[in-house]
């Protein structure tokens, strides 16, 4: 139970960063490279790496968070595991009832119709 709780913080957490990575970016290509660096030329990455970046950021945060949901369920304990456990079920049957067979119906005649 420890694990999965530690699970479902640590995928709230990847899902707050991947929220901030994708608002950070911008489709018309100024994005991040525009908010901290201006258009100058003296900026640490250039608004096509920055947008590699991002991009590859978001799809591994995406695939990170895919396996932790997995693992995360995995882990998770089933509540349902001793319904579905075949040792509770009974090896040997009660012996059917033998129920008396029920009398046929008399048969009716058939109805005549004037021709």
């Amino acid at each position: 139970m420890q694990t999965f709780i530690f699970l479902m913080i640590v995928i709230i957490a990847v899902c707050a960063i991947i929220t901030l990575v994708i608002l950070s970016q911008n489709p018309k290509g100024g994005g991040l490279s525009s908010t901290f660096g201006g258009s100058g030329g003296g900026q640490m990455f250039g608004v096509q790496r920055t947008n590699e970046f991002l991009d590859k950021a978001t799809w591994t945060l995406a695939g990170i968070i895919v396996v932790l949901i997995i693992t995360a369920n995995v882990l998770m304990d089933n509540p349902y595991a001793a319904r579905t456990n075949i040792e509770s079920v009974p090896v040997e049957l009660p012996p059917m009832q033998q129920t008396s067979p029920t009398p046929d119906a008399p048969a009716t005649p058939p109805v005549e119709t004037g021709n």
